[in-house]
């Protein structure tokens, strides 16, 4: 059976682009410029625009995630997972990405946590029992199957914004309240106790696809976090 959100092929360019391979070999380098580059070469590859993702949003996540890369705290270099939570959760705000094939591997809606605001994130934490999100950078583990079926652990990896998130049992989930119908119906999605939960039908392809160590980066244009993270700011 057919669903929609398999892989969203893209147009490839004419000249070979290198950057999976790159990536891929660990081949790093300590020029921001070149990091900035390649940012905007593979963000204008897939298209990114066109499905709503920010190159602002694109460019903190690259960032991210050459540095967890060039540490050692990811062992999946062929993924990269964006929560663009600047957007309304009516919005598609969850991109998976394929880097070594340069492709969007889905697009979908996230939730947010309740306490953290209505159809737009405002508010964030990292304390237990505040029912908000945390933004930053994590680390995907291991599944289980829990409550809310089958379920991802995640592992907050930004100190002092989201490293309480195992703690808190923040994980990626399926829930009803994440419905594609909602936005039909021009209503917001329903929101999360902080986790970022997606649509049921399509959460076990979700977790399957970005489970055990690949990068997910929960965005939002505040400054406090963005200048303070030290993955962001090292």
């Amino acid at each position: 059976m057919s669903m929609s959100f398999t892989i969203i092929p893209t147009d490839k360019p004419s000249a070979d682009i290198s950057i999976a391979k790159e990536v891929s070999n660990l081949k790093l380098t300590e020029s921001s410029s070149s990091i900035e580059d390649e940012a905007t070469v593979l963000y204008n590859t897939i298209h990114l625009d066109e499905y709503g993702l920010s190159m602002e949003a694109f460019e903190y996540a690259w960032n991210g995630y050459r540095h967890l890369l060039e540490n050692k705290s990811i062992n999946r270099s062929d993924l990269l997972s964006i929560c663009d939570f600047s957007q309304s959760s009516g919005e598609k705000r969850l991109y998976i990405i394929d880097i070594e094939n340069q492709q969007l591997v889905t697009n979908t809606y996230v939730a947010h946590g309740k306490n953290s605001g209505g159809e737009f994130a405002t508010k964030f934490s990292n304390k237990p029992e505040s029912l908000q999100s945390s933004l930053g950078f994590y680390v995907t583990g291991k599944t289980y199957v829990g409550k809310h079926g089958l379920s991802l652990r995640i592992h907050g990896v930004d100190p002092g914004y989201n490293d309480n998130a195992f703690k808190r049992t923040i994980v990626i989930h399926g829930a009803a309240y994440v419905d594609p119908a909602r936005a039909k119906a021009g209503a917001f999605m329903g929101r999360s106790w902080g986790c970022p939960a997606v649509p049921k039908k399509e959460s076990a392809f979700i977790i399957n696809t970005i489970k055990e160590g690949s990068c997910l980066f929960i965005y939002h244009p505040g400054k406090k976090y963005l200048l303070g993270s030290t993955i962001l700011n090292d």
